[in-house]
Formats: structure tokens, C-alpha cells, sequence
């Protein structure tokens, strides 16, 4: 009898505690929005969705509860869900530059893996988002580079061209002077010109005050063309950039992905990514769930067994929809 009194004691307090926190995002919407962001950055994606699911609909800070689940279901990779919740956003905010860039992401990811038909409709609307994206905020560097890149991939009849890349391209050069190599870098891959997209990226890495991203992004082009020796060096040079750059951590997780894809010195590239982890600047843009799926398969690879199950665990509760992790539980 005691004890059953004691479990429901513990039922009515989880009870009034749930109530409790329900009266508190309804209070404080912007609290809880600001709270779901935090966990979006430290690649928490279930604790962000339901923080955002607490919230009172009608309010003011629906346009912002939109765009911030579009951007976790896009880390998900849940691509239909990313696209209707940026919708959302843009419907009830449609001055919003980011929420038009955000939806052109999702739309344009999804393109990617559809059948031809879809793929043209889906990269028509791609198109429109980025497009509204740059023209409602000139300098939002993000879409700007955006756009170029789709300049650079799509074919002519969706409106693609290299002279509107580099239309673009100099823009950023006002801007955004890296991303404006980056893009050159791009435009000459797609001419076949490896030798001006090298020294486009070594451009970027120079104009960056932060390069370890960049540094990164040459690594991974030294890989594509199985030239170890540079891409060993560029993978150092992007370790020590953002061992001097307290806000640069994501450059680890993006340099050990290089290595992940090389198929080259795991230990490397599982130290980078636990550095990643363990430091205090996770971002949305290598997404922690996503992190510790990779350094659960190097461990694995590794011999560490143990470390590896630990590590599968922790990218489920972080992320049960994350596709890599509903494969490890089934």
C-alpha cells in the first residue's frame, strides 16, 4: 500500500511538474523558443521539437516556431516535414529572407532524390526560394552563395548559367569575400578547370578570418582527387585554425567527415569529432546526433566495441527520427 501511494505521488508530481512547464512556455513563449534554439545547436533535435510543440498556437512567435522546427527536421533529414513547417514560416512571415532560404534548402534536397518530373518542379521552386531569399535581403551572404551554387548546377532551362553565378560571385565579393571564392572554385569545377578552383579555394582560405571551414573545404577537394599528401596538410591546417578560433569547432566535424570519406586514419578522424563534441560550440550545421553516429562506426572500425554501442546510443536519444539511428535500434 505504501509503495502505491508513493508511485502515485510521483505520477501527480511528474503531473503538476508537465502543467507547471505548459503554464511557463505559455507565459514566456520567447523563453521557450530561445531554449529550443539552444538545443537545436547542441544537435538535441527531440528536445528542440518538443519545445516547440509546448507552444500556445495564434501567438506572435508562431513565424519563428516554423522556421526553427523546418531547421530541425531539415538536420533530421526529414525532408517533407522541413518543407511544410518552412511553409508555415513563410506564409506567416513572408518578408523573412531566412525562411525563404531555408525553404529553398529543404525544396532543393528533396529535388535531389526525386524522379526527373519532380525533381523539375521541386528545382523550379528551389529556384523561387532563393531567389526571394537574396532579393528580400541583399546581403544575406548565406543565400547569395546559395543561389550561385544553383546557378552552377542547374541546367539552362531551370534557369542555371555560369555568367549568372558570377553575377553573383561579385556581389559576394562585397560581402562575403571567401564565399565569393567558393563559388569560383565551383564555377571552375564545372568548366574542368581544377587548377583555377585550387587556387579559388586557397583564395578563400586567405580572405576567411575564420578559416578552418575553408580549410576544410580544400581538404575535401585535395580528396576527390586522391592527392593524400595535400589533403593531410590541409586537414592539419584546419585543426590548428580552429584550435586558435574558439568559435570555429564545426571545421573539426566537417574535416573529419573528409577523412570519414577517404577512408583514412580513423583514429584521426573520431579524435576530431570527440574534440567537436566536447567542446562548447556545437552548431546546427554539424549536428551532434549526426556526430556521434559517425564516431560510433570509427570506434566500431577501431576495435572499441563498447564505445561504439555507447556512442549509437546517445545519437537515438538525441535524435530518435534521424533515420541512421531508428536503423540502429531496428
Amino acid at each position: 500500500m505504501r509503495g502505491t501511494l508513493a508511485k502515485l505521488c510521483a505520477v501527480q508530481a511528474l503531473l503538476l511538474a508537465g502543467l507547471t512547464a505548459g503554464a511557463r512556455s505559455a507565459q514566456d513563449p520567447a523563453r521557450t523558443l530561445g531554449k529550443a534554439n539552444a538545443a537545436l545547436q547542441a544537435g538535441e533535435a527531440d528536445r528542440a521539437l518538443t519545445l516547440i510543440a509546448s507552444l500556445p498556437r495564434g501567438g506572435a512567435e508562431n513565424a519563428e516556431a516554423e522556421a526553427l522546427e523546418c531547421r530541425v527536421q531539415f538536420r533530421l533529414e526529414q525532408w517533407n516535414a522541413a518543407i511544410a513547417a518552412c511553409q508555415q514560416a513563410v506564409g506567416l512571415e513572408p518578408e523573412n529572407s531566412d525562411d525563404h532560404l531555408w525553404l529553398g534548402r529543404a525544396l532543393g534536397e528533396k529535388a535531389s532524390r526525386a524522379s526527373f518530373l519532380s525533381a523539375y518542379r521541386l528545382g523550379k521552386q528551389t529556384f523561387q526560394e532563393f531567389q526571394a531569399a537574396t532579393t528580400l535581403n541583399p546581403r544575406n551572404a548565406a543565400a547569395l552563395a546559395d543561389l550561385g551554387e544553383y546557378y552552377v548546377d542547374a541546367p539552362a532551362a531551370l534557369g542555371g548559367g555560369l555568367d549568372k553565378a558570377e553575377s553573383v560571385a561579385e556581389v559576394l565579393d562585397r560581402i562575403d569575400p571567401a564565399r565569393a571564392s567558393e563559388l569560383r572554385a565551383e564555377m571552375a569545377e564545372e568548366r574542368n578547370d581544377s587548377g583555377a578552383a585550387e587556387q579559388e579555394l586557397k583564395k578563400a582560405v586567405a580572405a576567411s578570418p575564420h578559416p578552418s571551414r575553408e580549410w576544410a573545404t580544400l581538404a575535401r577537394f585535395y580528396q576527390l582527387r586522391r592527392r593524400w599528401t595535400e589533403m593531410d596538410g590541409a586537414i592539419q591546417n584546419c585543426i590548428d585554425a580552429a584550435e586558435r578560433d574558439p568559435h570555429a569547432g564545426v571545421a573539426l566535424y566537417d574535416g573529419a567527415g573528409v577523412l570519414i570519406q577517404s577512408n583514412r586514419d580513423p583514429a584521426l578522424a573520431a579524435r576530431m569529432l570527440e574534440q567537436y563534441l566536447a567542446g562548447s560550440d556545437r552548431t546546427d550545421e554539424g549536428p551532434a546526433f549526426v556526430a556521434y553516429h559517425r564516431l560510433a562506426h570509427l570506434k566500431h572500425a577501431l576495435g572499441d566495441d563498447a564505445g561504439a554501442q555507447q556512442d549509437e546510443e546517445t545519437a537515438y536519444e538525441l535524435a530518435h527520427e534521424y533515420a541512421p539511428a531508428q536503423d540502429f535500434k531496428h
